[in-house]
């Protein structure tokens, strides 16, 4: 076999790089896919965001969700009336995701008064990997149910504060 042949017949037996590359990104985006759970939503819960979404109340609220892992199901986990950021980062666990929709009171500095409804993914460092992986795969067709436009994570629950929950809002006036 001459060595212009061998160069042929190697270049055939190999993909080049980027196509190597591009069909194992296929490959391990395949396996990502299959192995992520996405949790459907409770339809109570969907309706108690509706209502909640649309309440004339001017206070503070909070209604904080988590994740049946037996039924694969986003369910209610607690509701709060007149809660601070300060508070509600007391109210969730220091080693487990949850999810929060939250109505605050936001105090332009203009004068204006607006209460915008935020969505606050909570998934502390530390949180078991396959639990961060349902939450994580879950959290996006939980946004899209509610329709949530103000979409915020926390990786540590003492940065929910005050200070940061005005930072994130300041993008969207």
């Amino acid at each position: 076999m001459t060595s212009a042949n061998s160069t042929k017949k190697n270049s055939e037996a190999f993909l080049p790089y980027t196509e190597a590359a591009e069909a194992l990104g296929d490959f391990n985006s395949t396996i990502m896919s299959e192995s992520l759970v996405v949790c459907d939503v409770d339809e109570d819960l969907v309706k108690k965001l509706k209502e909640f979404r649309f309440r004339k109340a001017t206070n503070n609220a909070a209604i904080i969700m988590k994740i049946d892992k037996d039924r694969q199901l986003v369910i209610l986990d607690e509701e709060h009336e007149d809660i601070s950021p300060d508070e509600l980062k007391d109210e969730l666990p220091e080693r487990q995701p949850r999810f929060v929709v939250y109505s605050y009171k936001y105090q332009h500095d203009d004068g204006r008064v607006s209460y915008p409804l935020c969505f606050i993914f909570s998934s502390p460092v530390g949180c078991r990997p396959e639990q961060q992986m349902m939450y994580a795969g879950s959290k996006n067709k939980l946004v899209q149910t509610v329709e949530m436009t103000k979409v915020f994570e926390v990786r540590n629950t003492e940065d929910l504060t005050e200070e940061w929950l005005r930072e994130k809002l300041g993008f969207f006036r």
